[in-house]
């Protein structure tokens, strides 16, 4: 299959006009058509639906563009990595961690690696299945327990602990709790007991709701429950990082706490020179001690 076609192919698909993708291209928008409608028939398959609006794919256009896009991610990943000097950080990085952690520390935190290196293109994937690096489903991990992968460089960035918080509006309208009995009367909210997380976690809600509760709202990630604490739905279990980014919540009943979940970075002994791992690892390294300063200040 002609490489030069497929490369047309990808950007008329991408920009859905022939027009479009030839200024793209710096081709003629003959030049285009004319290039479309020989892959068409090399492949004896009609790759786009033409109508006044433009151009739409067909099932088998859909096939090829997922094909064309999973090509140009991997050129563009190779470009990087040969790009990937001393002194230059660019391109792609995929980096996965938790719903938890990578929506509540992480993205807030990305402009100021972005403001040092604009040209990085961070693709965040949150997900509270574990990648496999060494096959590279992801360039760099951040995981609520060590990795136990082989070939991994490992890092321990800090320990997180699940803690009680509430808004002072909630508090104000229903009372505070001063004991662990007092929870009774209010309403309980946590992830799912059945939703992917840590054990220490899951065991400090399955601790909380084998008691009798008033109410309770339960949600499968970290970013519901906190959307529900500061929009005064009740009384929530949270990562205690939250607190440096909403010191609006009252941390209540501090006797109440998970035991300690460890925080760890691992990306590929293969990368180990790579100037955006380091940059990302400096970034997030950065970022904890910052945290840790706020929160001993």
């Amino acid at each position: 299959m002609d490489w030069d076609k497929l490369r047309i192919f990808h950007a008329v698909a991408d920009a859905g006009s022939l027009t479009h993708a030839g200024d793209t291209l710096k081709l003629s928008q003959s030049a285009v058509s004319r290039q479309i409608r020989a892959l068409e028939e090399s492949l004896d398959a009609i790759l786009f639906h033409r109508h006044a609006r433009g151009l739409i794919l067909t099932e088998q256009g859909e096939v090829l563009f997922a094909a064309t896009r999973e090509m140009s991610r991997t050129l563009d990943s190779a470009s990087a990595r040969i790009r990937d000097t001393e002194d230059e950080v660019y391109g792609e990085l995929r980096v996965t961690s938790t719903t938890g952690f990578g929506t509540l520390f992480l993205a807030p935190r990305l402009p100021s690696l972005y403001a040092q290196y604009p040209d990085l293109k961070i693709d965040l994937m949150l997900e509270e299945r574990v990648l496999d690096l060494p096959m590279r489903e992801a360039d760099v991990a951040i995981r609520m327990k060590e990795p136990s992968q082989a070939d991994l460089i490992r890092k321990r960035l800090m320990s997180v602990t699940m803690r009680l918080y509430a808004s002072e509006e909630y508090l104000r309208a229903n009372g505070r709790p001063e004991t662990l009995e007092d929870l009774t009367d209010f309403r309980l909210i946590s992830q799912n007991i059945t939703s992917a997380q840590v054990s220490v976690g899951a065991q400090l809600i399955r601790e909380l709701t084998a008691r009798p509760l008033r109410s309770s709202f339960t949600v499968n990630n970290y970013f519901g429950v906190l959307q529900a604490v500061i929009n005064h739905l009740g009384i929530g279990v949270l990562p205690d990082y939250v607190s440096e980014d909403f010191p609006e919540l009252v941390h209540v009943l501090p006797e109440v706490a998970s035991g300690d979940i460890p925080v760890f970075l691992a990306y590929p002994e293969e990368l180990r020179q790579s100037r955006r791992i380091a940059a990302f690892r400096d970034f997030v390294v950065e970022e904890i001690v910052a945290y840790r300063r706020a929160r001993q200040s």
